[in-house]
């Protein structure tokens, strides 16, 4: 069960699906037939979100991803990578934490990343930047979401991988350091929780 400020956001989310326009769900609906797929097939799908950093936005698909397949009931895993890696900014910690994730830091300084919990009784996500093929990421058999641009074009081939999607997000670093910040990565965050909620949702009604 979700944790309870947590399930709130959840629900807000989900009562924002028509906010989500028809263009922007022709991008996201291949990845929910895929899931839809995999699972009808007896397969837990094994789900990698990649941007360049591994900072951002790749971390919020992860984590929303996680915490919607769960709160569905779905044997689905996702993880997150980079072309890169660098850290897990603490403003997009921040935003997931006022959402009603429970973070803290993983101890061993910044680089060692955080303990995200989404669920009571589940044991901490270790969440912290990678390089996209570097452990605990899967290396074979699993689905490739690119959440940038950048790391769409300058990442053509991931070794391993059973199939590609691009989902990109807007990225909001644009405003570190400004009075729009907070407000920024909370947008984003309302975004990436509210997508990656359909795309389970879907999948999940189509099993």
């Amino acid at each position: 069960m979700l944790l309870e400020p947590l399930s709130d956001y959840v629900e807000a989310r989900r009562r924002e699906f028509d906010r989500i326009e028809s263009t922007r769900m022709e991008v996201l609906t291949p990845l929910a037939d895929r899931l839809q797929r995999e699972l009808s097939d007896g397969r837990q799908p094994q789900v990698v979100f990649v941007c360049t950093h591994n900072s951002r936005r790749s971390h919020l698909a992860q984590l929303w991803t996680a915490a919607a397949a769960v709160d569905r009931e779905l044997p689905i895993h996702s993880w997150s990578g980079g072309t890169e890696a660098t850290r897990f900014d603490h403003r997009a910690v921040a935003s997931l934490k006022r959402a009603g994730f429970e973070i803290e830091s993983a101890g061993g300084g910044l680089d060692a990343g955080y303990l995200a919990r989404f669920d009571s009784t589940m044991t901490p996500m270790r969440c912290f930047s990678k390089v996209h093929d570097e452990p605990p990421n899967p290396d074979a058999d699993f689905i490739a979401v690119m959440v940038c641009d950048e790391a769409d074009r300058g990442c053509p081939h991931l070794s391993g991988a059973s199939c590609r999607f691009a989902i990109p997000f807007l990225d909001p670093k644009i405003a570190d350091g400004t009075a729009e910040e907070t407000r920024t990565y909370d947008e984003r965050c309302r975004q990436v929780a509210r997508e990656m909620l359909w795309i389970i949702d879907r999948t999940k009604a189509a099993v």
